[in-house]
């Protein structure tokens, strides 16, 4: 029964966003509601259990469809492959008590969803909650909105106008009531409820009823052992989850309780507890330490931020105050992807403020509890994202394939057990019997063991997991992203100033370069240390400057100022310091940042740095050298990373705070260039030679200069020296002009002479795919925009991508993702947050354990940590593999051993379940997945699928050898001239003896003379003996057969656990087929056979393990077999990627060099420098093409 979306029954929740979910209305209706209750008492509580495990069964049959408007019920489905459903019932709040009458609502709110939301006559708001998140019913839009959140579509004026005040009380309890508290509540879950939860998980459940069926049969003591392993399984589980649940309760309790100054409109400043807060309040900032309890937006002033909750990065931040726009754009879009800059987030902690001339720091609540940065962290935690569809769909349908195997055990069952006259009683509870032995319970929890012990060593290594469900998906990674993470800066001797140098041994002389580097940042002084961006610190190091951290200069015109003054170490200066009055901090999309400094008794100035070529633009013509270009290429193209610096003079009169950036960044001097070398971390090459080897690609993703970015990937390793890099750069004209894309060849020290003798060596180079293209943010947003087709095939052999905001890396990563590459990202977390969520395995590179910013966070900032973590992958998902192997053979080998004695009407005693599922299964499950990852990345991964070729001809042939080995010896020992169906003694015993015990087979289904009471209980024969005994030693054999080591993990011999477990299992096996002893072997339901045929069940053990390991190694894990099969039935991979390589690599004309091509798809030739876009940055190595 499914749902087709019909008019207003259905929409969707959060649309657009990662928590996107399709929402349907339903009215609960009283007659099926009565119907259900019946059905619930009638099936004993069955009928409820499956409702609880399928909310939509619930829903479909208790309610009626209807819209959402009169829904009383609401069934949520996520939109991702998983398809979740949850059911919400429907809740109404009244704001009667706060809105006596029109009046009392003031006119401000009208356009807010508050107003939106309440109900006329009853003043009611309709709302549901979602994973803590309260939406709200839009009487207007006619559908559920977020609330404890400001709206989007307010401008930068309107927030100034409407919220600069404070909110009304009345205005402030109405939001309190619809948005409720400002606290990220997550109360310690009672233990009864965890035991509730986790008793009614369907694989508790259906032990439940393998135990019942157990004590029916009267296996008392498997039932009892079962029991207890369940009990002490669940308890292990709530104290986990127990455990859990407080460290999150303490992480947030702290932020519900701190004391605010809230402004209030008409009433002045008040205190109250941050749990009283809502989305427009004013919150005013006061000096000293501060530990954020919401989102905010800064209105007024300036803050220093500790974001390393955050982002992982321990470097302030400093929060500039929202700019009073006067235009109609929402003050998101106005403010692009700088908008964070104006934010302060929960969470994080203020280490300093600034006021400008109002006299306060003030900020405009944003965001309330979950909603907020913070609260969006706890919410991650406690509700995980599904990852690997394709691995729990094979998981699902292998759970089948077993269900239908048990299905036909059962129906042979009936057949035998009927045919024999046995009791229906006993015949039902026999064929029930097949379904818990074929299906494995134990399967979830040897999975989860496997995955815990590879976090465990990922946590040895310094690399902390918040999302455990991600490591399978590290071993599938086949491309990884890297930011500049890679480099550490070192500031260069070389600065240029027209065409001025500094030799090494000279400091830099006093003048305006020198003022552009010692305010020209956005440095503080925390905890006695310089702190801030690394960059920042190295250029203001060079100065030999101090920072003046003595709280609460004033300069005129500025409340506080930061002043710089000489150090010890210093060059004379002509005055006693400079105050950096406001500033504009760096912004991705701009490129650039700017400070107003003033020296001591001087007039103010303006600084800006930035990348190079836009510091030049807003320059003045006149003062920017002539041989700006050439000078630039020469220091990018040697890999150095160069800095725009420049300069202006400011009016004395005006107030810094009062100037607007598009003011202080126009009309500059051009100062020159701040050129810093890059120098690779000694690991950095290794570990790119290491991802290359194991062909994983890299590929670079920078806010760096292209040319810097490229010589870079050069010495990294990305590029190897025999490739080609071409340069492919696309440009929009405004207006209704095409856009054009132009693919030109890079080559350094390359003179007009070698061009005929290299032509068909290009061409050579081209058509075998050695080339690399980069590009710029710039010309990757406008290719997306308007070369969509070319994308793809950009993307295969795409390496460099500079000047790349935050919202292109995540673009990106998602179009890598597209052609069906599995993508890691490795990034520094503050401007990577957005990519290192969307990859597959974000890495962020932080002294956190954990931050919102990526499921994996590495303590040591190195990029050293990436093939630990594919290994460590690699490795968990084999061991998932191997687990589910063993899991289903272990079961089909008890089931087929069950069947064959079923044939006869009998079956393992007691002990022998007991044995083979405890003292080997369980052990085998825990320790099995000890073994480590393999220290060396091979050039292949593990198969991504559980349902792949190998893996279940691996399955079927073992089957195959267990179930002939195990026909083979129930039939041979038929015939062997000891053997008797009716005297168990026979074997062992004189001749003559065999008259004491010649009771009939009645024996075997509990019709015994009071001779064999006490040692017969009707399982013991032959067969089951030598079934039971090939049965569980094969059990081990198999165990050591699929724990595979090379290639993606270590030899077994490393597991001393496993190895010495399966010694010792290997031992007891052996000791009971040959002990002999009586009480053991009646304790056993075992029988004395000749020594000739217990030697002749190991050499059949033997020949087992022999071939079972001889096809495992030879055609199974035999690599160069499975690729001549897919040669020769012409299997192409269903990759996008790998397909389109195939296409392009039959393309003669790709990538078309030299040439442009316009957004209608007309291709022009380029000769030299006509047609197409030219930036004179490579204009000297274009003419020489």
């Amino acid at each position: 029964m499914g749902e087709n979306p019909a008019k207003n029954h259905y929409a969707q929740l959060n649309k657009g966003e990662e928590n996107e979910m399709d929402i349907f209305g339903y009215k609960t209706q009283g007659c099926r509601k009565a119907l259900c209750i019946a059905g619930y008492i009638l099936s004993c509580g069955v009928l409820r259990l499956l409702f609880y495990w399928k909310p939509e069964w619930d829903v479909w049959v208790n309610c009626i469809r209807c819209s959402l408007e009169d829904a009383d019920i609401v069934l949520l489905r996520t939109t991702d492959d998983f398809r979740i459903y949850s059911r919400k019932t429907v809740t109404w709040i009244s704001v009667s008590a706060f809105i006596k009458s029109r009046s009392d609502y003031p006119a401000t709110e009208e356009d807010s969803i508050f107003s939106k939301a309440i109900m006329k006559p009853s003043l009611q708001v309709k709302t549901i909650q979602v994973q803590k998140i309260r939406y709200v019913w839009n009487i207007y839009a006619k559908q559920f909105q977020k609330v404890g959140v400001l709206e989007d579509h307010y401008t930068c004026s309107a927030i100034h106008d409407k919220f600069g005040s404070g909110l009304s009380c009345n205005e402030q309890n109405v939001r309190r009531v619809i948005c409720g508290p400002n606290t990220i509540d997550v109360p310690v879950i009672p233990i009864w409820k965890l035991l509730i939860k986790e008793v009614l998980n369907p694989f508790y459940v259906f032990q439940l009823f393998s135990v019942c069926l157990w004590f029916a049969e009267e296996y008392m003591e498997y039932a009892t052992a079962i029991i207890v392993m369940s009990l002490l399984s669940i308890f292990l589980t709530v104290y986990d989850l127990r455990k859990q649940s407080i460290k999150l309760h303490r992480l947030v309790e702290s932020h519900n309780n701190i004391m605010v100054t809230v402004c209030r409109n008409k009433e002045g400043f008040q205190e109250l507890e941050s749990r009283h807060l809502v989305p427009g309040d004013m919150l005013i900032l006061k000096e000293g330490k501060t530990l954020l309890p919401c989102d905010a937006i800064l209105v007024s002033g300036q803050c220093t931020v500790n974001e390393s909750m955050l982002t992982g990065e321990s470097i302030p931040v400093t929060k500039t105050h929202l700019p009073q726009a006067d235009n109609f754009k929402p003050w998101k879009v106005y403010c692009a992807e700088d908008y964070r800059k104006h934010v302060l987030f929960c969470g994080t902690e203020v280490i300093q403020t600034k006021a400008d001339d109002t006299g306060v720091v003030k900020a405009v609540v944003l965001r309330t509890g979950f909603n907020t940065a913070k609260g969006d962290l706890v919410r991650s935690i406690l509700y995980p994202k599904p990852m690997n569809f394709k691995l729990y769909r094979d998981a699902l349908r292998f759970l089948m394939c077993l269900i239908a195997f048990a299905a036909i055990g059962m129906i042979y069952t009936v057949c035998v057990f009927v045919l024999n006259g046995e009791e229906t009683g006993e015949v039902v509870k026999k064929a029930l019997d097949v379904i818990t032995i074929a299906v494995p319970p134990a399967l979830p929890a040897a999975l989860t063991t496997g995955i815990i012990y590879t976090q465990q060593r990922l946590k040895k290594k310094g690399i902390f997991c918040i999302s455990p469900q991600r490591i399978n998906m590290c071993g599938q990674l086949n491309l990884f992203c890297f930011d500049k993470v890679m480099a550490v800066w070192w500031l260069c001797p070389h600065c240029f100033q027209d065409i001025h140098s500094f030799p090494a041994d000279h400091s830099l002389p006093w003048g305006p370069v020198f003022k552009a580097l010692a305010v020209c940042h956005s440095l503080i002084v925390w905890e006695g240390k310089i702190q801030g961006d690394p960059l920042d610190v190295k250029m203001f190091e060079a100065t030999n400057w101090v920072i003046d951290d003595s709280s609460g200069h004033r300069i005129e015109g500025s409340t506080h100022a930061t002043i710089v003054r000489p150090g010890i170490k210093a060059t004379t200066a002509p005055v006693e310091g400079i105050a950096i009055l406001h500033q504009f901090p760096f912004s991705s999309a701009l490129q650039r940042m700017s400070v107003i400094a003033q020296e001591i008794g001087g007039d103010p100035q303006a600084f800006i740095k930035g990348a190079p070529e836009i510091v030049a633009m807003l320059c003045r013509a006149e003062t920017v050298p002539s041989n700006f270009e050439s000078k630039l290429l020469l220091y990018t193209a040697q890999g150095f990373r160069v800095i725009g610096l420049a300069c202006k003079s400011l009016q004395a009169g005006k107030l810094p705070a009062a100037l607007t950036r598009e003011e202080v960044e126009s009309d500059l001097t051009f100062l020159g260039l701040l050129i810093m070398e890059n120098r690779l971390k000694r690991e950095t090459k290794p570990v790119l030679e290491e991802l290359s080897a194991a062909r994983i690609r890299s590929v670079m993703v920078t806010g760096d200069n292209i040319q810097t970015a490229i010589t870079v990937a050069k010495n990294a390793g990305m590029i190897a020296p025999t490739y080609r890099v071409i340069l492919v750069e696309a440009n929009k004209m405004p207006g209704s002009f095409p856009a054009s894309i132009t693919w030109k060849s890079l080559e350094e020290n390359k003179t007009e002479g070698d061009e005929s003798q290299t032509e068909p060596g290009i061409k050579m180079a081209l058509g075998s795919g050695q080339y690399h293209f980069a590009m710029s943010g710039k010309s990757y947003q406008i290719v997306a925009q308007h070369f969509r087709h070319l994308l793809p095939k950009l993307l295969l052999n795409g390496t460099v991508f500079a000047r790349m905001s935050p919202s292109h890396k995540s673009s990106l990563i998602e179009e890598f993702q597209k052609l069906d590459y599995f993508v890691g990202m490795c990034g520094d977390g503050a401007n990577d947050c957005g990519a290192l969520k969307v990859a597959h395995a974000g890495i962020s590179l932080s002294e956190q354990e954990a931050s919102v910013a990526s499921p994996f966070t590495s303590r040591t900032p190195s990029i050293a940590c990436v093939p630990e973590l594919i290994r460590e992958g690699r490795a968990a998902l084999v061991t998932s593999f191997c687990m589910f192997k063993y899991m289903a053979l272990y079961s089909t080998i008890q089931y087929l051993g069950v069947l064959l004695l079923y044939w006869q009407l009998n079956s393992f005693g007691n002990y022998q379940f007991l044995f083979q599922d405890l003292a080997i299964t369980t052990v085998i499950g825990v320790t099995m997945s000890f073994t480590g990852a393999y220290p060396k990345l091979v050039p292949y991964r593990p198969p991504s699928q559980l349902i792949s070729p190998p893996l279940l001809l691996s399955v079927v042939l073992n089957i195959l050898f267990s179930l002939s080995m195990q026909i083979f010896g129930f039939v041979v020992v038929q015939q062997q001239p000891w053997y008797s169906k009716t005297d168990v003694h026979s074997a062992c015993l004189p001749v003559n003896s065999h008259e004491k015990n010649s009771s009939s087979s009645l024996a075997l289904h509990g019709v015994r003379d009071g001779a064999h009471e006490q040692t017969d209980n009707g399982f013991k024969s032959y067969e089951n003996t030598t079934v039971w005994l090939l049965s569980t030693i094969n059990c081990l054999i198999v165990a050591l057969v699929f724990s595979k080591g090379k290639p993606f993990r270590q030899p077994i011999y490393t597991n001393y656990v496993f190895v010495l477990v399966l010694i010792g299992q290997l031992g007891i096996c052996l000791f009971l087929m040959f002990a002999d002893i009586d009480d053991l072997y009646s304790k056993m339901d075992l029988v004395c056979t000749p020594t000739t045929w217990r030697i002749s069940m190991v050499v059949m053990l033997a020949v087992t393990l022999a071939v079972s390991f001889l096809v495992e190694e030879a055609v199974i894990e035999n690599r160069a077999l499975w690729l001549l099969l897919k040669k020769t039935f012409r299997y192409h991979s269903k990759s996008h990627y790998k397909r389109l390589q195939h296409m392009l690599e039959q393309d003669s004309t790709w990538p078309p060099l030299n040439e442009t091509f316009f957004s209608d798809s007309v291709a022009v030739a380029v000769e030299g420098n006509m047609g197409g876009h030219s930036n004179p940055t490579f204009d000297s190595s274009e003419d020489s093409l």
